[in-house]
């Protein structure tokens, strides 16, 4: 898998951001990576040293409209902790 595949989005809510002042990062990634091939797509895509990787698979809600009803999709989410002194500029714009 390439980096560019493993890394989907990253998870940008209140909580995240709070997390950014301890050096963690949150990313919704491809549910068939593991913490290695995350940290290595990690280091790869944005020239920063990772220390530790946290992940999570998240079930898909049930959602309804009407009488209609089906789950949202599951999804695979790590928090990346980078060493001291990394810093991903991308987010630090936000």
């Amino acid at each position: 898998m390439l980096a560019q595949d493993i890394i989907i989005k990253p998870v940008i809510t209140e909580k995240t951001m709070g997390l950014m002042e301890e050096n963690k990062y949150t990313f919704i990634v491809d549910k068939r990576a593991n913490k290695i091939q995350i940290k290595k797509a990690i280091e790869e895509l944005f020239d920063v040293e990772v220390d530790k990787v946290r992940t999570m698979n998240l079930k898909g809600k049930l959602r309804r409209m009407g009488r209609y009803q089906g789950y949202t999709s599951s999804k695979k989410k790590a928090i990346v902790t980078l060493k001291k002194g990394s810093r991903i500029e991308l987010f630090e714009e936000l």
